[in-house]
């Protein structure tokens, strides 16, 4: 629905070919792009019209005969609106799209029809202040901010959060007495706007009613006017509706601990799945397991052996050398050679 509101916007049918240009042609070792024709000026002979040159159109200069807007089934509007209606009468999606209803006595938020005869902002705000809900246009007003993006040279310099939607049947002066408040919007209820009940999409807007726009919405959608959605269920509440002796009498007992399907052995890995396909090749295997472990103690048991006869035989080449290697005392006799 937000699309209905763009208006239409293209360059310039002749933006890039304002200049007189025509291709070379093959056989000049150039490209065959167009060619500003001419002499005397840098310009001749440049590239024209492509979007690879400069000063050239963009690629699919955008028309004026776009798709603009988008058509809407009028009953799936109408089933929008009731329910962003319904919404807007949920404390929980009130609050989580960002409302400050803390002081607020009831939601959604009813007054007196005389608040349709307010004429003065002042008045409009002692109002919104009693009731608790000002604290929600202060808010809207701190958050007003520069717009990010290029938007804020385009006459939409600054963003703000949205404040409450008052809701009126007849305008006796209601309209100038809020329409200043920032972040404040005003609906007739004959008028209800999906965008400004669901801004953004996000269900949940904060309204304020009139006494008189409320008892409307009989006469809007009552048996004479718009019909609205068949509730689907009466009772939304689930967990009462499951455990009601109606619904747990029709039920099959609850199966405990079901059978878990075991998982499939490997049999070239696990032999007590292969004793199952093939006995012998499983005898088989276990001798071939013990063979192995026994020639395993068997080459232990030698690698032991001969580590110790290595020993014996390194401790006695030790003592040898070390008896060899003695060195007498030259001098023990003194110095007489005979």
């Amino acid at each position: 629905m937000n699309k209905n509101r763009r208006q239409a916007y293209a360059v310039s049918m002749y933006a890039g070919k304002n200049v007189s240009a025509s291709s070379w042609g093959t056989g000049r070792a150039v490209a065959r792009i167009p060619r500003v024709g001419g002499g005397g000026t840098s310009r001749s002979g440049q590239g024209a019209f492509g979007n690879m040159c400069r000063g050239g159109r963009i690629f699919a200069p955008t028309k004026t005969w776009r798709k603009w807007h988008r058509k809407i089934n009028t009953t799936q509007k109408r089933y929008a609106v009731a329910s962003a209606l319904a919404a807007s009468a949920v404390p929980a999606l009130v609050m989580a799209r960002g409302h400050k209803v803390d002081d607020v006595p009831e939601i959604p938020l009813v007054l007196d029809t005389s608040v349709e005869s307010t004429k003065k902002t002042t008045a409009a705000k002692d109002i919104l202040a009693t009731v608790g809900a000002l604290a929600d246009v202060d808010k809207a007003a701190d958050s007003k901010q520069i717009r990010a993006g290029k938007g804020k040279a385009r006459n939409r310099r600054y963003v703000a959060r949205k404040g409450p939607l008052i809701i009126y049947k007849e305008d006796d002066g209601i309209s100038q007495a809020f329409r200043n408040l920032p972040g404040v919007e005003l609906c007739s209820v004959s008028r209800l706007n999906l965008l400004q009940l669901a801004p953004g999409g996000h269900m949940g807007r904060f309204c304020v009613w009139s006494q008189a726009a409320i008892d409307e919405l009989n006469t809007i959608y009552g048996s004479e006017g718009k019909s609205i959605p068949t509730a689907a269920m009466n009772n939304a509440d689930l967990a009462r509706i499951i455990n009601s002796d109606e619904v747990q009498s029709a039920l099959n007992p609850a199966k405990r601990a079901p059978k878990r399907a075991l998982r499939k052995k490997n049999a070239s890995k696990n032999i007590k799945a292969l004793e199952l396909l093939d006995p012998y090749a499983a005898a088989a295997r276990k001798a071939e397991t013990r063979a192995m472990e026994a020639r395993a103690g068997k080459k232990a048991s030698s690698a032991s052996a001969r580590r110790l006869a290595r020993k014996g035989f390194t401790e006695g080449k030790r003592n040898f050398f070390g008896k060899v290697s003695v060195q007498g005392d030259v001098c023990e006799n003194g110095f007489d050679l005979e």
